[in-house]
């Protein structure tokens, strides 16, 4: 995980272009299991009632209502802004602190927020469909509670805080399992859909394929090898995040 110093001072500013967001959204929706050819829906799935133990923001979250690609989406040039970007400048400072803890640099390898993952996931949750916008609801409750939390225990917001308190809360939300508490389950699985949609996107940027040395379109000679020692253990090391150990090598 990764931190950044001076945090009251830290903005998160993307410069990438929606055209360019919009790419990597249609990349993220072809390697999920969430299509954007879903219609909108204004009746969108809650949780169950929130356990006494635990605080829950619950914010009152209007559907996104703007149009979007249609049932045939061009995503090799899309439309310029087909909707507008929902989230705020501090959410979105918010999502890109969070998405390099969970994807830090790494010798060349450029963290999440370098390779802009804030600004895909800022535009995932903004597009107007029903699987997206259930994605929408579970993050900026994710994000209000972070600061409800951050705010309860350190009285500030979470950038404002130090590497060990965001440590001190994530850990108590970034390996859900049987053991966590009540109090930490409902976050535990809204976070876990955070991160994994920090990783996917990531995961879909040249640099994230070099990181677990995929190749793509390159000819081998003889037997495929494999994949290398070091992207297994990344592979597993990713997989233990999740939650997903136990399946992955399930026949």
């Amino acid at each position: 995980m990764h931190h950044r110093n001076e945090h009251d001072s830290y903005n998160y500013v993307s410069n990438m272009s929606r055209r360019e967001s919009l790419k990597w959204l249609g990349l993220l929706a072809a390697g999920s299991a969430v299509s954007l050819t879903a219609g909108c829906t204004k009746a969108l799935e809650g949780d169950a009632a929130v356990s006494a133990k635990e605080h829950w923001p619950d914010l009152d979250i209007k559907p996104v209502t703007a149009k979007g690609y249609g049932q045939d989406p061009n995503l090799v040039m899309p439309p310029e802004s087909p909707w507008p970007l929902t989230l705020t400048a501090d959410e979105l400072t918010l999502v890109a602190l969070l998405a390099d803890y969970i994807v830090p640099r790494e010798g060349t390898i450029p963290s999440a927020s370098e390779l802009q993952v804030p600004a895909v996931i800022n535009e995932w949750v903004s597009a107007p469909y029903e699987g997206q916008q259930r994605d929408r609801i579970k993050i900026l409750n994710s994000l209000a509670w972070l600061n409800d939390e951050a705010q309860l225990r350190f009285k500030k917001q979470f950038v404002a805080l130090n590497e060990k308190q965001h440590r001190e809360i994530l850990d108590d939300i970034a390996f859900l399992n049987e053991q966590t508490p009540l109090q930490f389950q409902r976050i535990g699985k809204a976070f876990l859909r955070f991160k994994e949609l920090v990783l996917a996107a990531f995961f879909c940027t040249p640099e994230g394929c070099k990181d677990i040395g995929y190749l793509g379109n390159v000819p081998i000679a003889g037997d495929y090898p494999g994949p290398s020692d070091e992207a297994k253990a990344h592979l597993d090391q990713v997989l233990a995040e999740l939650g997903l150990s136990e399946y992955a090598y399930i026949d």
